[in-house]
């Protein structure tokens, strides 16, 4: 089923100071399309959290590593692991506490964390949450509340977390400190296409990350009447990366769609000031 957008209220954003601002989400651009949940889908009551540890105890992990360094902030948003629900995880090295302002954030959202988990292993602390909008009981599938939830979580984070915004693209946006070096867009972005079996293809992109990339993405995306089946976002510092599940018509792209869909998503990162249309 193709998912309309609707306008979008993001409650759990803070606003930047008045000398900033904040780049807005593409306003009623998007109608028709949105990621497709071809599965059933079921209503979660109640929420459990668990705590496990991976690989090697926590504390040696990191004992010959530089305490004073500022990890790389990362959120994954991930749209296929569970059938049920969209997993969101956050990790920024040890310095993550429980996080309980960044639920209340997303319940702000419309949002029900069904289950919370966190575990340890060399890279640091990761926080999953599993989340379903509260009027369905169902994973998100509306691209601009997903990224809604990604400006949410890191916006929270360098609210709580301040030493993150220079790691962080958002950084120049939400906050204190914008990051000392801008990615260059032209070397940073990757665009592949693989096959990936029968009946949908992988669409692989990395580029520099802003704020509303996710909603341009699927844009971009559905206006070449593709249809995006089911992905996962991750935001790593300064980069975003993503990989979705794209088919036509229910079947793989074939060779000239992939190239078509490859060279309009390069062409629109590359320039990310182009006006609509101008391509």
């Amino acid at each position: 089923m193709a998912v309309s957008m609707a306008s979008l209220s993001c409650k759990g954003l803070k606003m930047a100071p008045s000398n900033q601002s904040i780049a807005p989400f593409p306003s009623g651009s998007v109608a028709g399309s949105g990621f497709v949940l071809s599965f059933p889908l079921k209503l979660r009551s109640k929420l459990s959290i668990s705590l496990k540890v991976q690989g090697a105890a926590y504390p040696t992990a990191i004992e010959g590593g530089d305490s004073n360094a500022v990890p790389v902030p990362k959120v994954i948003i991930d749209q296929d692991s569970d059938t049920d629900a969209t997993i969101v995880e956050i990790t920024f090295g040890d310095r993550l506490g429980a996080l309980l302002d960044t639920m209340n954030s997303l319940k702000n959202l419309g949002l029900n964390v069904v289950k919370a988990n966190v575990y340890l292993d060399s890279s640091g602390k990761h926080n999953k949450f599993n989340i379903t909008k509260a009027s369905t009981g169902r994973k998100i599938d509306d691209p601009e509340l997903l990224e809604a939830i990604r400006l949410t979580i890191i916006n929270n984070m360098i609210e709580y977390h301040p030493e993150s915004s220079s790691q962080l693209a958002m950084g120049a946006t939400f906050g204190i400190e914008p990051p000392p070096e801008e990615v260059d867009v032209d070397i940073a972005t990757h665009v592949n296409v693989y096959d990936d079996g029968p009946d949908r293809s992988l669409l692989v992109v990395e580029t520099a990350d802003r704020p509303g990339l996710l909603v341009d993405l699927v844009k971009i995306i559905t206006d070449i009447n593709v249809e995006v089946q089911s992905g996962e976002f991750d935001t790593e510092g300064l980069l975003a990366k993503a990989k979705f599940h794209v088919s036509y018509r229910g079947k793989p792209l074939i060779k000239a769609l992939q190239q078509v869909l490859a060279n309009s998503l390069r062409y629109f990162l590359r320039r990310p000031s182009t006006e609509e249309g101008s391509y």
